[in-house]
């Protein structure tokens, strides 16, 4: 059995999702890749069942009732490996925005001594493909707002392109993480820096999806925004301590 884990999530994401279980398993590290699908209208998860005939053992499903958010399709996906002993779990989107052949230096970083290896648009300047001005700003900027905020020594604080190492997975209450959209990749960031976790930013170029629909909205950055807040105020009452 693999070691590595990869979760993606899906909604309609039928133009993608069989492309991107190919190319991740001509990988030539080995990995195992669960699919959280919620629901998906466009039949994405018949043709996830599909491929699990050709790939028994290797690709797996985990079906929801409808669109929960991506931040508790990521939840769902972690306890799932963390029952299944996992060592290293790497999440990603389906739209080809994040570049499968990345995950090698992810999973490289953690087996390399990271805790947490984040895929980072923001080292190296800005390093975005077919994004609009405007957009671009945004996510840099909100990245800055959660720096300042948070104290974190993290450039991409948004990112959702990033690797876990099961010991930081343990370590966090699942089940106290608030966000449920784009502010869970920062309110996960925050809360493995607070327990002290090692995390490194491996640079990539994130390209902009080219087929499907992006589910990206002015809304989403709003929840990360105002919800950073929340949740900076809510560390002062808690206590990270890890069990040695």
């Amino acid at each position: 059995m693999s070691k590595n884990l990869v979760i993606i999530p899906t909604y309609n994401e039928k133009e993608n999702v069989e492309k991107m279980i190919r190319k991740v398993f001509s990988l030539e590290k080995p990995f195992h890749l669960l699919i959280v699908e919620d629901n998906s209208p466009d039949g994405t998860a018949e043709i996830v069942k599909r491929l699990i005939k050709e790939f028994p053992g290797k690709l797996h499903i985990l079906e929801r009732k409808g669109k929960l958010g991506l931040g508790t399709a990521y939840i769902a996906g972690f306890k799932w490996a963390l029952e299944r002993d996992y060592e290293a779990v790497c999440e990603m989107d389906c739209d080809f925005s994040h570049n499968p052949d990345d995950l090698l230096k992810l999973f490289g970083a953690i087996d390399e001594g990271a805790d947490v290896a984040i895929g980072s648009r923001y080292i190296t300047g800005i390093n975005v493909v077919n994004w609009p001005l405007g957009r671009v700003l945004m996510s840099y900027f909100a990245s800055m707002y959660v720096r300042i905020v948070t104290g974190m020594d993290v450039r991409d604080t948004t990112a959702g392109f990033v690797c876990w190492k099961r010991e930081v997975l343990e370590t966090i209450d699942l089940d106290n993480i608030k966000l449920i959209g784009y502010g869970f990749q920062i309110e996960m960031k925050f809360t493995a820096h607070k327990f002290g976790f090692n995390i490194k930013e491996i640079s990539i170029v994130f390209t902009d999806r080219q087929e499907g629909t992006s589910k990206m909205s002015g809304g989403i950055f709003n929840e990360a925004l105002w919800g950073v807040l929340k949740m900076k105020l809510r560390s002062f009452t808690r206590k990270y301590e890890r069990n040695n």
